[in-house]
């Protein structure tokens, strides 16, 4: 009986593994029989959201019994002064994995192709097969895009590319005249989204803005997320920015209500508390330093990473050292899904957070 359900399928569909989040607090407390867990899996802000968005959820919630505003008028308002953009050219998102659907859902029909590296995020061959598009992954350099290689993939039949800036999982970026020449090379019937949902975290004087290009190339699509800096991951509220010919196709397939009405109010009073984002970034600065010089001392090696993550290199399968530190109550993320079996990549905690995890890994890789 299974067979024939998943027989009744698409035939994209058919192949898909489920996406793999970051194993929650509560289930490795009840699976482990742990207290006091610590989670660095997810890439998440460990500071919280803003005071702020706080107190306009709180406000929020004595409507709840209406509907949303279906077009986000106040959230598009502000991020267009905040982007300098027209809000015609803003597609509000549930969390930007919603407008990387919508762009697949939208442009890709089954006899076209879909480019993207190999080590990026994981939902961009989901929705390649979800509409039965076929996935073209290319090899990374120094585990980061190879432009040369995506371009060179790009053919009659590719329809949408995806680049990650900075890419999830390794923390690698690309500067601002190499994107720029890449996006500016792609022919006319092919799309390029920009994920940037570890944005605001980049301090790098070369990174671009690519929304600032966005009159400039009608086919480049960027997406944004407050699930990241702005520590609304449990609202899932995000963003794509593109010119109105895009935001309207993409606007025509966008579920009505897909951002809810707690979530459109935090995310507009987040974003105008630029005091915590500045807190944000300085905490994940350093972090990062105490992270990696930790792995400098354990003789460990790392991928530099801008975002707020970074990725440590076991040289090993990395398995039993991921369960390990699960059974001391430190959740990291494995991602040997992303081809990278002998690396364990640790979101950026808290000062003690980080600490924790140092002083356990230590003891994992001493063998004590």
């Amino acid at each position: 009986m299974n067979n024939e359900i998943i027989n009744l399928a698409v035939p994209g569909v058919r192949g898909l593994e489920p996406y793999r989040p970051g194993k929650p607090i509560e289930e490795l407390e009840r699976e482990y029989g742990v207290k006091n867990a610590v989670k660095l899996a997810s890439n998440e802000n460990p500071l919280g959201p803003s005071p702020r968005a706080l107190a306009a959820a709180r406000t929020a919630l004595s409507d709840i019994h209406r509907y949303p505003d279906g077009n986000g008028f106040a959230l598009k308002q502000a991020l267009a002064q905040k982007l300098g953009v027209a809000p015609e050219c803003i597609t509000l998102g549930n969390g930007s994995n919603d407008i990387l659907e919508l762009l697949a859902r939208a442009f890709v029909l089954p006899e076209n192709e879909v480019v993207f590296s190999e080590h990026a995020f994981a939902v961009y061959p989901i929705v390649t097969r979800a509409v039965g598009a076929r996935p073209v992954v290319t090899k990374t350099r120094d585990w980061g895009h190879d432009l040369a290689a995506m371009r060179a993939a790009v053919n009659a039949r590719t329809r949408l590319v995806f680049i990650a800036n900075p890419n999830n999982p390794t923390g690698t970026w690309l500067k601002r005249e190499e994107l720029e020449s890449f996006v500016r090379d792609m022919p006319p019937h092919v799309l390029v989204a920009v994920d940037e949902a570890y944005f605001e975290y980049v301090g790098e004087a070369e990174y671009p803005d690519t929304v600032a290009w966005t009159g400039k190339y009608p086919n480049l699509v960027t997406t944004r997320t407050f699930s990241k800096i702005y520590g609304l991951a449990g609202l899932r509220v995000g963003y794509g920015v593109s010119s109105p010919a895009v935001a309207d196709i993409l606007n025509r397939v966008r579920q009505p209500f897909n951002v809810n009405s707690i979530a459109l109010a935090a995310a507009t009073a987040a974003l105008a508390d630029t005091e915590h984002v500045t807190r944000a970034v300085r905490t994940n600065r350093e972090g990062m330093r105490q992270l990696t010089q930790a792995f400098t001392k354990l003789g460990l090696s790392f991928i530099p990473s801008v975002g707020n993550f970074v990725c440590v290199d076991f040289a090993r399968p990395a398995t039993p050292i991921h369960e390990r530190l699960l059974r001391e109550g430190m959740i990291v993320r494995p991602v040997a899904n992303y081809g990278m079996p002998n690396h364990l990549r640790v979101t950026v905690g808290l000062p003690g957070e980080n600490e924790r995890f140092i002083k356990n890994l230590e003891e994992v890789t001493s063998g004590k």
